[in-house]
């Protein structure tokens, strides 16, 4: 249990960590960054702390789909964006693209690691994968099919709102899937005792069309 909780605190705050670097490179994010940046052109509010709301506001989401938040699931609410604000105020500019794209490339390499870390850690999924999972549940749509309007939407709106969407946005979703691959089994605290592996991580194109990932995973 002191190796899953540490697990998940350190996974939750890299995640967020990752994310700002990221945003800090300025070649592109996720689609759910793309919509935090968005808003927070919009209204002022720093881009971690419009994360988290957002992540409040998805899990709100869950109650008409039935869905049931673990302690990972809060905590991802919580520390992401808080550990993403922290990391772009003490990260000085990033300028020429060279820097740019290290950094970019850096920052998703370090969203895998975190999400093998928090994922592998098993205490509940994050509300944005909640969403994915709970649509699939509830009207039987392909797993495929939810991420794909769910992400697509929010990346036009977004984009519409003024985040920026570029190659780093191309790269996360080429680069992120083949990586957690390699960094879940690594880190997944049940690994060797026969339990299924738990979907990935928003932004992430790993998750399994299965029955299976209805389940919510104890991470």
């Amino acid at each position: 249990m002191t190796r899953r909780v540490t697990q998940l605190l350190i996974g939750l705050v890299l995640y967020g960590v990752g994310c700002g670097l990221t945003v800090a490179a300025g070649l592109g994010v996720d689609p759910w960054t793309v919509l935090a940046q968005g808003v927070s052109l919009r209204t002022g509010v720093g881009i971690g702390w419009v994360t988290n709301i957002i992540g409040f506001l998805v899990l709100l989401l869950w109650i008409p789909l039935h869905q049931r938040p673990g302690i990972g699931t809060v905590l991802n609410i919580l520390l992401v964006g808080t550990s993403m604000q922290a990391l772009l105020w003490l990260l000085p500019p990033v300028s020429g693209f060279a820097l740019q794209a290290v950094t970019l490339l850096g920052g998703i390499l370090l969203v895998a690691v975190a999400s093998g870390l928090y994922i592998g850690a098993r205490f509940g999924p994050g509300p944005r994968d909640g969403l994915m999972t709970g649509l699939h549940s509830r009207f039987g749509w392909p797993i495929w099919a939810c991420r794909a309007a769910v992400e697509l939407s929010v990346l036009f709106a977004g984009w519409m709102l003024g985040g920026t969407v570029g190659i780093g946005t191309v790269l996360f979703a080429v680069l992120i899937g083949p990586l957690v691959h390699v960094t879940l089994p690594l880190l997944d605290t049940r690994r060797g005792s026969g339990a299924e592996t738990p979907p990935a991580p928003s932004g992430t194109s790993i998750q399994k069309e299965t029955a299976q990932t209805t389940r919510r995973p104890a991470r």
